[in-house]
């Protein structure tokens, strides 16, 4: 369906005089990243008709190969092609383009990370940094409602949409609640699910939410410049008898993640 001509349009002002070739549409000797170039390219394609509304684009390697750039520099732009609502992604059928009334919007209601990734069809995975269990401290004690010392199950990840690093995730739970949660493969597992299945569900969350610069660790995590713009998230999850299930800090990459709420006024 798809030739090596559907970009030919960019490619057509690049040509390499040498042996008549033709050079790669994104250029590194550009000073915009390689990955907005491949942003710009893809909606300058859906502009002109040669991508239409609801077609599929090319396998991801055929994308790559096309365009001459690495895999996780395609997902970047793939991903912010979603989150301006132009394209939208279905596991196990690919990207293809929106339609002009679709726009992303992550929800209000308390979600799984993993849970909301499936909602919006993407790929949500982990990399586990940590999991294990080990004593209390007095502020993790004091936020949780638990005695200092007591066993507390600490989980980090960092989380990825589609392979792309999104988020870094650090959580503790009592592990009176969880059981043997060492032995879970949370790369591809919930943690609301897991705390479901124990009988200690997430129903609600008191959040906090700020704009933070990325420190040199949480970068390197991510895979970002130091000092790039986090969006995070605190939240102290409860279950449904009101008692504290989780405490977790989650460190949302600025460029990838964008939060949508609601507001209403109250009576007058």
């Amino acid at each position: 369906m798809y030739g090596t001509d559907w970009y030919r349009s960019r490619a057509e002002g690049d040509r390499v005089a040498e042996q008549g070739t033709t050079a790669s549409p994104i250029r590194a000797d550009y000073p915009e990243p390689l990955w907005v170039q491949a942003v710009q390219l893809i909606t300058d394609e859906i502009a002109q008709g040669r991508l239409a509304e609801g077609s599929r684009l090319p396998p991801e390697r055929e994308l790559c190969q096309q365009l001459g750039i690495s895999r996780v520099t395609l997902r970047k732009a793939l991903l912010q092609l979603v989150d301006d609502g132009v394209l939208a992604s279905s596991h196990g059928r690919g990207w293809y383009v929106a339609s002009a009334k679709v726009a992303k919007e992550w929800p209000n209601n308390l979600e799984s990370f993993t849970e909301t990734a499936r909602k919006m069809g993407l790929e949500a995975s982990s990399r586990v940094l940590r999991a294990e269990v080990a004593p209390a401290d007095l502020d993790e004690a004091e936020s949780l409602s638990i005695a200092p010392g007591t066993p507390v199950f600490h989980l980090d990840r960092i989380r990825l949409l589609e392979g792309v690093p999104t988020a870094l995730d650090t959580t503790i739970v009592p592990a009176a609640l969880i059981g043997e949660a060492e032995a879970v493969d949370f790369a591809h597992g919930s943690l609301y699910e897991e705390l479901e299945r124990a009988g200690a569900s997430p129903e609600r969350a008191d959040s906090t939410i700020e704009a933070r610069e990325s420190d040199a660790e949480t970068a390197e995590a991510l895979g970002i410049a130091p000092g790039k713009p986090l969006l995070v998230m605190r939240q102290l999850v409860h279950g449904a008898d009101g008692r504290a299930v989780a405490l977790s800090t989650l460190r949302y990459v600025g460029e990838r993640y964008r939060l949508r709420t609601v507001f209403a006024r109250g009576a007058r």
